[in-house]
């Protein structure tokens, strides 16, 4: 089996957001660490060609931050 550069890339993308899904509850930064991946799958499937996935994780993205945003001001007004 061969890997291009851009599915070894979609597949990093791909398995950082499942990962960081994963263990969200632990840490705010989990959550960022999901938006990111998110952008990067984004990224993957526009290049790839498949814009309605990049359309979706593109509003993953931000939906994400959304929550990393919510979650870290929630953590510090409890501090």
């Amino acid at each position: 089996m061969s890997f291009d550069a851009l599915t070894l890339f979609g597949l990093v993308a791909v398995s950082l957001m499942l990962l960081f899904y994963a263990f969200e509850d632990s840490s705010p930064w989990c959550i960022l660490g999901f938006s990111v991946a998110c952008a990067m799958g984004s990224v993957y499937g526009f290049l790839q060609g498949a814009w309605p996935f990049g359309l979706v994780e593109g509003v993953w993205t931000f939906i994400a931050l959304k929550r990393w945003q919510k979650r870290r001001l929630a953590g510090t007004s409890a501090a």
